[in-house]
């Protein structure tokens, strides 16, 4: 396998590592309880997720 023939520069390097950054999560109002929630997920909250019921939250609650 090739080999570089020189070492790359402390700077090269960082200027490449510049873009390794972690991103904040987008954070949405849900449109049925108006509590914050995740974009594309379900609303932790209340279940619902574009209008329709996923989770159960009643239940979910009381298994905690």
């Amino acid at each position: 396998m090739p080999l570089p023939k020189r070492r790359h520069s402390n700077m090269r390097t960082r200027l490449r590592r510049t873009h390794y950054k972690l991103q904040l999560p987008v954070v949405i109002e849900c449109g049925r309880c108006h509590q914050p929630m995740q974009l594309h997920h379900v609303c932790p909250s209340c279940g619902f997720y574009r209008g329709r019921p996923v989770l159960d939250v009643k239940s979910r609650s009381s298994a905690a």
